[in-house]
């Protein structure tokens, strides 16, 4: 059965170079697509993504809206892209202060920004608030990346309630760690949003690091998927722990896998 599927990614190929990740945050929605399955799919608009050569606009009627993160307003602006070549179109969560002017993770010394918590927390918000904008319906939400991190515990929270979100499963892709450190001790007070509350985090360490905010994601995720070869396998045994569906790695192969899992979920 056709299903509706909102891909959540960090990185997308041929906005960010490369990467296993980015490949995958094109390769999959691309082969789950192509299945006869309805998609959407959203990432960050990195500050080193061309917008004139990636064709991107801004959707006016998607973007004014202020979130609040730490008592600060920060805009929102929503910009869209279709990859050439594909009937994948793009949607690209943007703001000054924490996207159009920088680059991803690490900065230009190559040091991790600290407050990648907050980015994360917006791009989430972000996400989730332009997705209702949208009228949309997604049956699974996949989370692709360390960025989406928190969209399983808001879903699973404060958005349960939402029209959008109601019946919505998610599946997150553990890959393997790209963060250099671990994220500001802020982030942990940036995360509470309506029920999603801060007794909900007195569980979690005070520090952020990669596995942590991984461990989040798991807790309040519907399915867990190993995307690459090496992925900690403490983090894949966490999720089993707890009775949370798992995927193992499939290898290349991987679109009749992806498909069988979500009607398992």
């Amino acid at each position: 059965m056709a299903k509706k599927i909102l891909f959540i990614n960090q990185e997308i190929t041929p906005y960010v170079p490369d990467s296993d990740l980015s490949l995958m945050g094109k390769a999959v929605p691309q082969i789950i697509q192509d299945a006869g399955h309805e998609i959407r799919t959203f990432m960050p608009k990195w500050g080193t993504i061309n917008e004139r050569r990636g064709q991107l606009h801004e959707v006016i009627r998607l973007s004014g809206m202020n979130l609040i993160i730490d008592d600060t307003d920060h805009p929102l602006i929503i910009k869209v892209a279709t990859i050439v070549g594909t009937r994948i179109q793009v949607y690209f969560i943007d703001n000054e202060d924490y996207f159009s002017k920088r680059q991803m993770a690490q900065d230009e010394q190559g040091e991790d920004y600290p407050d990648n918590g907050e980015r994360a927390i917006f791009f989430a918000r972000g996400v989730l608030e332009t997705v209702k904008k949208l009228r949309w319906v997604p049956d699974i939400i996949h989370v692709q990346g360390w960025m989406g991190a928190v969209v399983p515990l808001y879903i699973k929270t404060a958005y349960h309630e939402e029209p959008s979100f109601a019946n919505t499963k998610v599946v997150t892709s553990l890959f393997t760690n790209n963060l250099k450190s671990s994220l500001d001790s802020k982030f942990k007070q940036c995360v509470p949003f309506r029920e999603a509350t801060a007794d909900l985090l007195k569980d979690y360490n005070d520090t952020f690091d990669f596995n942590e905010l991984a461990k989040l994601a798991i807790d309040y995720s519907d399915g867990v998927i190993a995307a690459q070869e090496n992925v900690n396998s403490d983090l894949m045994k966490y999720a089993a722990d707890k009775n949370i569906p798992t995927l193992a790695y499939p290898g290349e192969d991987f679109g009749a896998a992806y498909e069988e899992f979500y009607d398992k979920i």
